[in-house]
């Protein structure tokens, strides 16, 4: 191999990791472009949505309706919604406070600490 082409070859190898990672937030965007829409007038539009859990709501993000109004269907979809709070029953800590202490020992076992307190439960 030509000493011109094994210096193709090595910047090759040093462009595809930054190009391959630099898609990784993507989700956070679509989250956080959602929440404007979510109905509350924009104020979850404050926080990181980028993560793996929603410190306003106290739940992990993947489930976190409030910040993400595009996942309300599919909660409705299978018979999981509150009608009273408006969010999913496995979400409503009004009519189910255990779920609070549930979700806290869930972000206690992946980060080997207590949550910070949902700052609108």
């Amino acid at each position: 191999m030509s000493t011109t082409m094994k210096r193709v070859m090595l910047l090759i190898c040093m462009a595809i990791p930054p190009i391959a990672f630099s898609g990784c937030n993507q989700a956070g965007d679509a989250t956080a472009t959602a929440t404007a829409e979510d109905g509350h007038g924009g104020e979850t539009a404050g926080h990181d949505h980028s993560g793996w859990w929603c410190p306003e709501h106290g739940i992990p993000e993947e489930v976190c309706t409030r910040c993400n109004s595009t996942l309300i269907a599919q909660f409705k979809e299978k018979g999981d919604w509150c009608e009273e709070h408006d969010r999913p029953d496995s979400n409503c800590f009004h009519c189910h406070p255990e779920l609070e202490a549930k979700f806290a020992a869930r972000y206690t076992a992946k980060y080997g600490e207590e949550p910070p307190t949902p700052t609108d439960p």
